[in-house]
């Protein structure tokens, strides 16, 4: 039905998620797939959490902005994840709208959230490497709080403009998003009414969030990278920068599936591929992140071992 011919509008109380479009015996399979890699997640960024906090040793700005990472990541996969192992085992996928866009509305507030502080992060260590002798001053505690919780704000921003523009989207009927979870893209793809400005405003909002965050994050490692090359020591560059290959892992992996998914016109021509990459941003970022942490990071294991090993010898 072409969007601006009908205005046979109609009140939707619900959506049905299709999900992938499998045999049944492959949903099963899927469920136990998708049910390991949300385990995986659990389990690596609650441990992350609690190492973080339970070690004197990591009481430092850099593990104080990975300790929220991990627990945005444990937030916004938790977020969708449930909902969607649930539809894997029913037959009816049945979502209500309510439910929909409370699921869009923390989505987008917790990746939002992400993007700004994996800027941050990339801050934190251009202060760290360029400016040692100030480092403390401009990343004190009060610093570190404001950086995050304005990260926050501008999650909680993002996310209310976007559900805001949802709401004002009409359905003629059809009820069936060609998606996981409730994501804005699916949500216009169904209406019935006008979506040029819904179309508009994902794209400008994840434009501008996309390029100034990696505006931050390309110069903060430029600097990096021209301090780090007027070290006369070979072992000494590679220390130096080895504390920010982990952080530029991660953002090569969620800057390029963000990128991918929403700060391109023909993002949402493509349900399929749309799905596939949502997968990497929605569980496989939050499943890699605490590994990519924590193998990179000297650190981290250390404090694993004596964490264990305190608790071992107390016993």
């Amino acid at each position: 039905m072409d969007k601006l011919s009908s205005r046979n509008y109609s009140e939707v109380t619900e959506f049905i998620l299709l999900g992938f479009r499998t045999a049944p015996k492959l949903q099963i399979l899927l469920f136990f797939l998708f049910l390991v890699i949300y385990m995986a997640i659990v389990v690596g960024n609650v441990s992350m959490v609690l190492v973080i906090s339970m070690d004197s040793k990591l009481q430092t700005p850099m593990y104080f902005f990975l300790r929220n990472l991990s627990y945005l990541d444990l937030c916004y996969s938790t977020d969708i994840a449930p909902k969607m192992l649930v539809n894997f085992l029913s037959s009816e996928k049945k979502i209500s709208y309510n439910e929909c866009l409370a699921q869009f509305s923390f989505f987008a507030l917790f990746v939002t959230t992400e993007a700004f502080l994996l800027s941050v992060m990339a801050f934190d260590r251009f202060s760290a490497i360029c400016s040692p002798l100030l480092y403390h001053v401009n990343m004190s505690h009060k610093v570190c709080v404001q950086l995050v919780t304005g990260s926050y704000v501008c999650g909680c921003i993002n996310s209310a403009i976007h559900t805001s523009f949802a709401l004002t989207l009409r359905f003629c009927g059809e009820h069936r998003l060609d998606h996981f979870f409730c994501d804005v893209s699916a949500l216009i793809e169904i209406s019935c009414a006008d979506t040029f400005v819904n179309e508009m405003v994902l794209f400008i909002l994840s434009a501008l969030i996309i390029i100034s965050t990696t505006t931050v994050i390309v110069v903060s490692y430029g600097y990096i990278l021209s301090t780090v090359l007027k070290i006369p020591s070979t072992q000494g560059r590679r220390k130096t920068f080895s504390t920010c290959g982990s952080h530029i892992a991660v953002v090569s992996i969620f800057y390029g599936t963000v990128f991918f998914m929403y700060a391109q016109p023909g993002a949402l021509s493509s349900p399929e591929q749309s799905k596939i990459v949502a997968v990497f941003y929605t569980l496989i970022i939050p499943m890699l992140n605490p590994l990519i942490y924590s193998l990179r990071n000297r650190d981290v294991k250390d404090a694993v071992k004596r964490i264990v090993c305190g608790k071992l010898s107390s016993q």
